[in-house]
């Protein structure tokens, strides 16, 4: 199976954790029209991470990284879901039982359903076993 009409490219963003980081990302990609779908923030010992979706992530990458910050990519998946008590379990539940760890994720409701964003160790089994199931992915052009 081919699973990279599946495999979206999120850009990570490493930067001081520390006021106006945030503003400067979120300003420069508005200022070359790249609009954000979704995003995450971690930190730890006073740096973060931006990780994001965005409509053009080769742009993004190479403005945001012109401008000095730490930038790549990973190759996520993006899993429409129920958005009930129990969308998450379920979805959870079926990588869980095919042994693919979930090394992080984020997610947002829309108005037809909850989308998870997951960075998982095996994507394309992961692909394979949500779709076997049932599951609904939402392919990479969706987010360009």
């Amino acid at each position: 199976m081919d699973v990279t009409k599946y495999t979206i490219k999120q850009i990570s963003v490493f930067s001081e954790n520390k006021p106006g980081r945030l503003a400067a990302i979120a300003g420069a990609l508005e200022d070359e029209g790249i609009n954000i779908l979704a995003f995450s923030i971690a930190e730890a010992n006073g740096f973060g991470v931006v990780r994001a979706l965005v409509d053009r992530p080769d742009a993004a990458y190479k403005k945001l990284n012109a401008m000095g910050f730490m930038v790549s990519f990973t190759d996520v998946i993006a899993v429409k879901m129920r958005d009930v008590p129990g969308g998450l379990f379920e979805m959870a539940r079926i990588l869980s039982e095919a042994e693919i760890n979930i090394e992080y994720s984020y997610a947002y409701s829309g108005r037809e359903a909850a989308v998870l964003i997951l960075r998982v160790d095996r994507v394309d089994a992961a692909v394979e076993k949500i779709l076997a199931r049932g599951g609904t992915l939402l392919s990479a052009d969706e987010f360009s």
